[in-house]
Formats: structure tokens, C-alpha cells, sequence
């Protein structure tokens, strides 16, 4: 067991995660290495990874951490991360046979209000709903509390019964409409620093177009190449506009090819940060120099980080 065991920095790159938040999960849910050493520090064991690795995918999906860290600590037994097979998480905040209702965990009710809304099919409520809360919380409070939980919730009805299409093509068209008045408003007048784009064959935008939003709203000029962006159309764009940081969203592991972002790092203009987003991206397999943000506020962390350190060094 110890030729197996995993310090915390090779966890942490195995997740895509800072070690910081490794240590956050281990003091506030208990979620820490095991395996002890005498001398040495604790180390993590593939069954710590297993339950990390729930613990990671749940908060990527909207899931509250106080209660992703409930479900990965009932999984003792999980299948390691690096065995091939993922570990069964039951269905958080959903009843058994489905039901008439969209689960949304431990969100507050607003969420609750949304996913009511949504399932009437009241588009009028829902822009409404949302629009409050982007004006109050702003982009990237909304996008965790009140939009993740809603549309993770979606997805979990539509995975156990096979139905709610209707509802989330009317609540992903609410929220792309939501998220565009606030790009739009927010956007800056400053160049275009950061290109954002979906991976090759990737439908899923909404993550990207929270993005998109959040950075207007923190004053990031970017590009929206969209859904679906063929490779050599990407490294074109990049190649022709020299941006200084590239995100590629991946919502499925069917999309995260890793050989997009080696193209990217091999560009004639290459950015000089690369961010591999969404849960598709697998940890281990992204080239060197490609970083994975945990969530949306790291992602407008690290741009922002980026754009700051690019007006500094302009001014000398």
C-alpha cells in the first residue's frame, strides 16, 4: 500500500485541483490522506483518491461541497480513480422513480423558486428569477447558487426518467438570453485578451457563455468562438489574433481530446496561459503547461491574474 499511496501534490495534479482546496476538504469534511507513516506525512490511498474524485465531479456539477463530501465519505469502498470504472453516486436530492419535481440539494430558495418556474414552463419567471440575482450577486454568485444547482437538477431528473427535454432546452435558452444582456452591458472597451471556445464536436455552452459574462463583468476583454470549434479553425483564430489566454470547454470526456491543446501550446502565437475547463478534461492527461481550473471563479481568477500582470508589464 505505500508504493501506492499519494502525496498531496500529486493528488492535487491527478484532480486538477490546488492543494489549498485538498486541505480545505480535509478540514471542514474530513476527506484527507489515511495512510500514515511514522516520520512521514500523511499520505493519500487509491481509496482516498476514489472518494476524492466523487468529491471533485459533484462540486463540478452544482452540488454544494458540504454535501458532495457526504456522498463521497458513504463510498469507503469506491473504486479507485486509476482502475478504469467510476465509482455509483446516488442521485443527490432526487427520489427514487423520478417524480415531478427538479432536485436541487441544499441550494436556498431561490433555487427552489427557479426550479418551480422552470418546471411551469414560465420563461417570464425564470428571466425574471435571474436577472434579480445577477443584478444583486452578480455573474459568477448566480452561476454557483442559484444556475448550477437548477440545471445540474435538470439533468438528474432527465437521467432518471428520460424526460424534462422541454425544460431544459426553455431553461438553457433563459440562461444564455440572462448571461448575454449582462456580457453585453459589462463588456469592456479594452482589447480582447482571452478566447474562449468549446471543444471540437462540444454542444455544451452555457459554462463558456458564464465565463464570457463573469469576465465583462470584471472588465476582461474576450472572444466567443462558441460551440463545436473544429481544430484548425481554432489555432487559426488563436494564430491570427494572438490572445493571451485560450479556454477550451469540454463538458464530456467524448471532447476532451488533449491533442486540441497541443496545437494550441504549438501555435506560432501560442497564449501564454492555457485553461483546459469543464469536467471532460481528465487531470493526468493534459500536456504540460495547460492548467484546469477547479470552478468559474478560477477561471476569472487566473485571467484576471493574467491581465493584470500584462498592464504591469506594459507600464515599464
Amino acid at each position: 500500500m505505500a508504493d501506492e499511496a499519494l502525496s498531496a501534490g500529486a493528488v492535487a495534479r491527478r484532480l486538477g485541483v490546488a492543494v489549498t482546496t485538498l486541505r480545505t476538504w480535509h478540514q471542514r469534511y474530513g476527506l484527507g490522506p489515511s495512510e500514515h507513516v511514522p516520520g512521514h506525512h500523511r499520505r493519500y490511498t487509491p481509496a482516498d483518491l476514489a472518494r476524492l474524485e466523487i468529491m471533485r465531479r459533484l462540486t463540478a456539477q452544482g452540488v454544494t461541497p458540504a454535501e458532495a463530501a457526504r456522498w463521497a465519505r458513504r463510498a469507503p469502498d469506491a473504486v479507485p480513480a486509476d482502475a478504469g470504472a467510476q465509482p455509483r453516486v446516488p442521485t443527490v436530492g432526487a427520489r427514487d422513480g423520478g417524480g415531478s419535481t427538479i432536485p436541487v440539494g441544499r441550494a436556498g430558495p431561490a433555487a427552489r423558486g427557479l426550479a418551480r418556474a422552470a418546471m411551469r414552463l414560465d420563461s417570464v419567471a425564470i428571466g425574471e428569477t435571474i436577472a434579480r440575482a445577477l443584478h444583486a450577486d452578480g455573474v459568477i454568485a448566480t452561476w454557483d447558487g442559484l444556475l448550477r444547482p437548477v440545471l445540474f437538477g435538470i439533468g438528474e431528473r432527465h437521467a432518471a426518467t428520460g424526460a424534462l427535454i422541454e425544460v431544459e432546452h426553455l431553461m438553457s435558452r433563459c440562461v444564455s438570453e440572462a448571461l448575454a444582456v449582462v456580457a453585453r452591458a459589462a463588456a469592456p472597451a479594452g482589447p480582447a485578451r482571452i478566447v474562449l471556445s468549446c471543444a471540437d464536436e462540444e454542444q455544451h455552452t452555457l459554462p463558456l457563455e458564464a465565463l464570457a459574462a463573469a469576465l465583462a463583468e470584471a472588465g476582461v476583454g474576450y472572444r466567443m468562438l462558441g460551440a463545436r470549434m473544429p481544430l484548425p479553425a481554432l489555432v487559426e483564430a488563436v494564430s491570427r489574433t494572438g490572445p493571451a489566454a485560450a479556454v477550451i470547454w469540454s463538458h464530456t470526456r467524448a471532447t476532451a481530446d488533449p491533442a486540441q491543446l497541443n496545437a494550441l501550446l504549438a501555435a506560432p502565437r501560442r497564449p501564454l496561459l492555457i485553461l483546459a475547463a469543464g469536467p471532460g478534461w481528465l487531470a493526468d492527461s493534459l500536456p504540460a503547461g495547460v492548467v484546469r481550473p477547479v470552478d468559474l471563479s478560477e477561471a476569472v481568477s487566473l485571467a484576471l491574474a493574467l491581465c493584470d500582470s500584462l498592464g504591469q508589464a506594459s507600464a515599464y
